[in-house]
């Protein structure tokens, strides 16, 4: 019973992107700020859904998104708050979970839905290769510091270590009894930690790919960890809302901090250790100060969940990501309350009143992936304009999968009928679209004079 309620509560965090995330927040929206996130000239605008993974760069001059646009973004940030969009990396071909920097800033790496671990060069837009092997979606992945042994934690129940000189595969963790979420490969690189569903926390050598003790049993699942300076602690955040620290001299849980009200989704840990600082399902972002563990900031005006978040180099922000398509700059030091409200309830993709069913029915099932204008590619999906007697996988400038590229299929009423009657994997298997389907006539029918009166 209670592996199931774990699995449900981040089912429901991972999927509410796609379908209805609502938080009972009237009287909020007078204080939403515009979508677009151009308000803040710190923000990170360029993606065109929700934001999932960031990481900044060890000299804290670069950071890097991922986005359920299917794509990551290279940041160069600088010191006046002008922050640019260098490089969009799009040839994922499923919602990008995790983003993270090898250590000399000119590679990174990148993972997601589609379970595969991609290796990007910085300097270009080149994908220099794609690991592949898990049977899931990757959620966390970690780099050594030497920056030749990297590891990813994914829902099939594994961690898989790879070589990223040799570019091939090392070994494969296997022993958690649910998803992984976590992983933090240790200064050394001789060994592995992965945070799981089911409660526990492991140990694991990287040389001889075996699991050498269970660390610690929590009872409720494990989303998310990060190191501590020196990495002989372990930060780490759970399903229940719990923020704790493992303490790998003593074995010990040597420190629980105010917990979340919903699932720890998020956690950041400055670069010189004074400051750490917790995210959750609430939509709290909690800030420490770890020489005496008293909460010196605390935002709850992120309408949604929080899923990552960094510092900046010098602990005056922390950009944090979630339901919106930017990630937000919140200015902590010195605080300006008046400005800290940001982000927008509803989003497009929520359930909105005084809607028509077909509208609805695009906010929920389309919005989050595709737009109606002209234009438009930073959406996972090409913009839908003009879309009715479109041969599918034509549209110029989009990157499309090649089971869109080889289809024949006409856009028109009784295709789009049979796309969400049969589902994406029947009508066009081999594509990027997620697996869902409109059961009701009516719903459907609904959304196809929807598209008809907007789409021309």
């Amino acid at each position: 019973m209670i592996a199931h309620l774990m699995n449900s509560w981040r089912g429901w965090l991972a999927f509410m992107t796609i379908f209805l995330f609502c938080f009972a927040a009237t009287g909020m929206l007078s204080m939403a700020k515009s979508e677009t996130g151009k308000t803040n000239p710190a923000n990170l605008v360029g993606h065109g859904g929700p934001i999932k993974a960031i990481s900044i760069s060890v000299d804290g001059q670069a950071i890097l998104t991922g986005s359920f646009d299917y794509s990551a973004i290279l940041w160069q940030l600088d010191s006046l708050g002008t922050n640019k969009l260098v490089r969009r990396y799009n040839d994922h071909d499923g919602a990008v979970n995790a983003v993270e920097f090898v250590t000399d800033k000119n590679h990174f790496l990148s993972a997601g839905d589609d379970g595969s671990i991609y290796l990007w060069d910085t300097t270009s837009d080149n994908l220099l290769f794609r690991f592949n092997g898990h049977q899931a979606k990757v959620l966390s992945l970690a780099v050594s510091a030497n920056g030749k042994l990297a590891a990813s934690a994914s829902w099939d129940r594994t961690v898989r270590l790879w070589n990223l000189e040799g570019l091939e595969p090392v070994s494969i963790l296997d022993g958690h009894k649910g998803p992984v979420n976590a992983v933090l490969i240790s200064d050394n690189g001789q060994q592995v930690f992965s945070g799981s569903y089911d409660g526990t926390i492991i140990k694991w050598s990287a040389t001889t790919s075996t699991l050498e003790r269970t660390l610690h049993r929590h009872g409720w699942g494990i989303n998310v960890m990060k190191w501590l300076p020196e990495k002989q602690q372990i930060l780490f955040g759970t399903i229940n809302g719990d923020v704790q620290i493992f303490d790998l001299k003593t074995n010990t849980i040597s420190k629980i901090l105010i917990p979340h009200q919903r699932p720890v989704l998020a956690l950041a840990v400055s670069r010189d250790g004074k400051f750490l600082a917790s995210g959750g399902g609430d939509g709290i972002i909690r800030v420490w100060k770890t020489s005496d563990w008293s909460v010196v900031e605390e935002l709850h005006s992120s309408f949604g969940p929080v899923w990552s978040m960094v510092f900046s180099q010098d602990n005056k922000k922390i950009f944090y990501v979630g339901l919106d398509d930017y990630a937000i700059a919140w200015t902590i030091s010195p605080r300006k309350i008046d400005t800290e409200v940001q982000g927008k309830f509803p989003r497009r993709f929520q359930k909105l009143e005084n809607m028509s069913l077909g509208e609805r029915q695009f906010a929920r099932k389309c919005s989050i992936c595709h737009t109606l204008k002209p234009g438009d590619q930073n959406r996972a999906g090409p913009s839908l304009f003009g879309i009715f007697g479109r041969v599918a996988g034509t549209l110029k400038g989009y990157n499309y999968s090649a089971g869109l590229l080889d289809s024949k299929i006409v856009w028109n009423e009784d295709t789009i009928d049979q796309l969400f009657a049969l589902g994406p994997q029947h009508v066009t298997p081999g594509s990027k679209m997620p697996l869902q389907k409109i059961a009701q006539e009516d719903k459907r029918t609904a959304l196809i004079k929807f598209l008809k009166t907007n789409t021309q």
